[in-house]
C-alpha cells in the first residue's frame, strides 16, 4: 500500500510541475503573417502569477505591450493601442482564456473554447502539447496552439498559436 501510495504522490507531483506555473523570464516573439509571408522579430519580458494576471512589456520595439489584468486586456501593439473588457468582447474572452489556460497547464479547457482535439506526448526529454481545431475556427479563436515543456522541471520553452486568420506567433521562453 505504501508503494501504490508513493507512486500517486509522484503522479500528482509530476502533473503538478506541468501546471499553474509562474513565469519572469525573457522571451522573444517571431510573427509569421502568412498571407504576405511577412515575418517580424520581437523581444521582451514576460511576467505570469499563474493566475488571472500575464504582461508581456516589449524592449524591442520599446513601449509595446501586451497585458491581462483580471478581465481588462490592455495592448499597444503594431501601432495599435486599446484597452479590452474581456467580459464584453468575445473574441477578446476567448483569446484571453485560451492564453491563460496554456500557460497555466489547463489545457483541456483551451482545447474545449477552441472546438479542438488535445493531444500530450513525450519525447527526447520534452512534452508536447497539440491543441488542433477540429472544424471552424471560433471568431478570435486559434486553429493550433502547440506548447513545449522541458520534462526535467516542466517549464514551457515554447509556445505557438495559429490564429484563424493565417497569424502564426511563435514564442521563446528564455
Amino acid at each position: 500500500m505504501k508503494h501504490i501510495t508513493l507512486i500517486l504522490i509522484a503522479m500528482l507531483l509530476s502533473i503538478t510541475a506541468f501546471a499553474q506555473q509562474t513565469f519572469d523570464t525573457d522571451f522573444t516573439q517571431s510573427k509569421l503573417m502568412k498571407v504576405s509571408g511577412k515575418t517580424t522579430e520581437k523581444v521582451g519580458h514576460l511576467v505570469f502569477d499563474g493566475n488571472d494576471h500575464l504582461s508581456m512589456i516589449y524592449s524591442e520595439p520599446e513601449g509595446e505591450y501586451f497585458i491581462i489584468e483580471g478581465n481588462m486586456v490592455k495592448i499597444n501593439l503594431d501601432g495599435k493601442k486599446a484597452d479590452l473588457d474581456a467580459a464584453k468582447v468575445k473574441t477578446v474572452k476567448l483569446q484571453r482564456a485560451t492564453l491563460l489556460n496554456c500557460l497555466s497547464g489547463n489545457w483541456e479547457q483551451a482545447a474545449e473554447d477552441n472546438n479542438a482535439e488535445l493531444t500530450v506526448t513525450e519525447d527526447k526529454g520534452f512534452r508536447n502539447v497539440l491543441i488542433k481545431a477540429k472544424g471552424k475556427v471560433p471568431r478570435g479563436g486559434y486553429s493550433s496552439v502547440e506548447l513545449t515543456y522541458r520534462l526535467s522541471d516542466g517549464v514551457m520553452i515554447k509556445m505557438v498559436l495559429e490564429e484563424g486568420i493565417g497569424i502564426i506567433n511563435t514564442y521563446e521562453i528564455k
